[in-house]
């Protein structure tokens, strides 16, 4: 890393309205994220983790706060510039899959790169679905891959345009345990690879550990951003 910040989140909240009165549902969350790490966030179910996540891929949009990620100030940003910035700096990986059922693995795949009017999209996808062991299965649609093969498909795609911020929600929930190590190592493999940051949402402490630092957050608050555990290590 050279000292700049793939994501920095600034007093960042989020308050949306329900039958009964105003949710908070992030707190004033401050989190900076180095390029190039590997950060884990964990805590209970509906301690805004998958909320954070959305908010610095600018899904979701902050109550107050700023959201800098790639250099770019996303509170700032229209709809179609934030689409423009997950096309060219943001992959994301979901528990579901999100693949498109009616297209094959390597139309799924090249969907970012004809965003991105890449001449060369089709090629790239069918090379980077290889990269993932399913080369062999270009022309299949998601309903006629397994589980694991689908969230295969979902990591080529989130990798497909070369981003420099992977985001990953729960991305084994759905898996057993065999393949879900397989899907983790194989996101691991292309972080490293890609040079990318990893920003990964999780329930499970032993993939947490694998991560440079572990972020925990309690009820819409950070309340350990795990540098001090990792400063008295060293």
């Amino acid at each position: 890393m050279n000292g700049r910040n793939s994501i920095v989140l600034e007093k960042v909240h989020l308050e949306l309205e329900s039958a009964a009165g105003p949710v908070n549902i992030l707190r004033g969350i401050d989190l900076s994220v180095g390029l190039g790490e590997a950060v884990s966030v964990v805590g209970p179910s509906g301690s805004g983790k998958s909320t954070m996540m959305m908010i610095c891929g600018g899904l979701e949009r902050p109550t107050s706060g700023r959201v800098e990620v790639a250099g770019k100030d996303l509170t700032r940003q229209s709809e179609d510039q934030l689409a423009l910035i997950r096309r060219d700096h943001i992959g994301i990986v979901f528990q579901n899959f999100h693949l498109v059922p009616t297209m094959t693995a390597l139309e799924n795949v090249a969907i970012p790169l004809e965003f991105a009017r890449r001449d060369d999209a089709f090629d790239r996808a069918a090379e980077g679905l290889k990269a993932v062991g399913l080369g062999h299965r270009l022309t299949h649609y998601p309903g006629q891959l397994s589980g694991g093969e689908q969230q295969r498909t979902a990591l080529a795609r989130a990798f497909a345009a070369e981003p420099d911020l992977v985001l990953a929600d729960e991305p084994t929930g759905n898996l057993d345990g065999d393949t879900g190590r397989q899907i983790i190592d194989l996101m691991f493999d292309l972080t490293r690879d890609k040079r990318a940051t990893l920003l990964l949402i999780t329930h499970d402490p032993a993939l947490a550990e694998r991560c440079d630092r572990v972020v925990r957050l309690v009820d819409g608050r950070i309340v350990d951003d795990g540098r001090s555990d990792r400063s008295a290590a060293e």
